[in-house]
């Protein structure tokens, strides 16, 4: 009895813990250390033991009390061995299937019946477009490949003529029942009946179309609508139009994701542009009108005397069309960027060097402030 942890340590949770939280605990650990995944180790033996006498004592409300009053002599002999995984809602298969997707057979998810109507799988179509095409909308036609119910048999799998019969291993249940020896003694564990391939039914005559699978494969043409305004990584859901579905059930969906190629000129930030427009140095000193490009065609703009490099210019509702509502646009913004001129002659350096000594510094402020601020740095 002394050599024995506390039930809560040794399922990692907190006296004052929920049953979702105790049973998530036990899961966790149950996967970390079950005999069928450490076959011949007896410490992960010894460790799902004392896992499983912690659990069945505190997931029973009763003997959960009488652990937390008298401690270990409250539940003496009323631990693991009275414990059945099967009493609180789950088995052991169920775990297994949770964490390695089905690969030990037996979970409740394979116990549906085979066939139900089953929805089909979506799809997923990558549509690159031109910048233009993605501000202004377009119309594309695309051909998907999809798998859906032989138009022959439809989906039974039989030839004209015939039926399917229920499978007579498993009845139609689609799964068969297999026993198991194992430490704790014989378990039951569900599997997909290999008579049938779980499907519940057998075809003695196949469809000549699809050799009794019940499915073919076919290429397809769609028109697809992209409207104005779209942007990279947005998806156009197209209902119905996903694989078919089984027995019955609705096809998945087919979602386009949108690619959106970059642009010699314009960048694009949601449903705003970008440009960069270059200016010449009379242009910034003595202001004038330029020629912006917008998506939508050249615009005439008036930049103001003394310009500065870097400064933006902003062209209200010049930018992309917002997606689904007409008449609204972003804007666009302009950087201007000054060219400074190269190449110059004599004359022109000349008439430079003239103009410079003109200058004082009520013509560069921003260069007699940063002077003014490192005169007082050096004086402080």
């Amino acid at each position: 009895m002394a050599d024995k942890r506390d039930y809560y340590e040794v399922l990692g949770v907190a006296k004052n813990c929920g049953e979702d939280e105790l049973k998530k605990a036990y899961r966790k650990k149950a996967k970390e250390c079950h005999p069928d995944l450490h076959p011949g180790d007896k410490q992960a033996e010894e460790q799902f033991k004392e896992l499983n006498e912690a659990y069945g004592v505190l997931s029973d409300p009763e003997k959960r009390q009488q652990y937390d009053r008298f401690g270990f002599a409250g539940v003496d002999g009323q631990g693991f061995r009275d414990f059945n995984a099967a009493d609180f809602g789950f088995d052991f298969s169920d775990i297994l299937n949770t964490f390695f997707g089905g690969g030990f057979g037996g979970g409740a998810s394979m116990r549906r019946n085979p066939n139900a109507p089953r929805r089909g799988s979506d799809m997923k179509y990558r549509m690159t477009l031109s910048f233009m095409e993605a501000a202004f909308g377009t119309t594309r036609e695309i051909t998907i490949t999809r798998e859906e119910n032989c138009h022959t048999c439809h989906g039974s799998g039989a030839r004209a003529g015939t039926v399917p019969e229920t499978c007579p291993v498993c009845h139609g249940s689609g799964m068969v029942q297999q026993q198991q020896q194992t430490l704790f003694g014989v378990s039951i564990v569900n599997r997909p009946c290999d008579n049938c391939g779980g499907r519940g039914k057998v075809v003695q005559e196949p469809c000549e179309s699809c050799r009794g699978s019940g499915r073919q494969t076919i290429r397809k043409k769609l028109e697809i609508k992209v409207p104005a305004g779209i942007d990279s990584m947005e998806m156009l859901t197209l209902r119905g139009e996903g694989e078919g579905g089984y027995n019955g059930g609705n096809p998945g969906d087919l979602y386009v994701e949108i690619t959106i190629k970059p642009h010699k000129l314009f960048e694009r930030h949601g449903y705003n542009t970008y440009c960069t427009v270059p200016i010449t140095f009379t242009q910034a000193a003595l202001g004038g009108e330029i020629e912006v490009p917008t998506i939508h065609g050249p615009e005439n703009f008036t930049i103001r005397e003394g310009t500065q490099p870097g400064d933006t210019i902003t062209l209200r509702n010049k930018g992309i069309p917002v997606i689904n509502r007409p008449g609204q646009f972003g804007d666009q913004i302009v950087t201007l960027h000054l060219e400074v001129p190269s190449k110059l002659n004599d004359e022109q350096k000349e008439i430079l060097r003239q103009f410079e000594q003109t200058c004082d510094e009520q013509n560069y402020r921003k260069r007699g402030s940063f002077f003014q601020k490192l005169k007082d740095l050096f004086t402080d």
